[in-house]
């Protein structure tokens, strides 16, 4: 293990630490990014899931037509088998 206490950083060091940090710094960033557009995406009403309405966690408070129409489908099957 190496001693920190009196330890001089080379060059090749402080840039391995510069390129860590930068690089999470952009994976955080990205990360906030794409977690805003998902929320203003919902907000906004439009459909994040691609279209596959039976996987999706928030089909029970969606109103977007194919929501609807695949509610009325988990409906309607139910009640067939009965």
């Amino acid at each position: 293990m190496k001693e920190r206490i009196g330890h001089v950083h080379s060059r090749r060091e402080l840039f391995a630490a510069a390129c860590r940090y930068g690089v999470l710094g952009l994976l955080t960033a990205g990360a906030a990014g794409i977690f805003a557009k998902r929320r203003r995406l919902i907000r906004k009403g439009k459909c994040i899931g691609s279209g596959a309405c039976t996987g999706c966690v928030i089909l029970a408070r969606c109103d977007l037509p194919r929501a609807l129409s695949a509610k009325e489908t988990m409906i309607g099957g139910d009640n067939v088998r009965e």
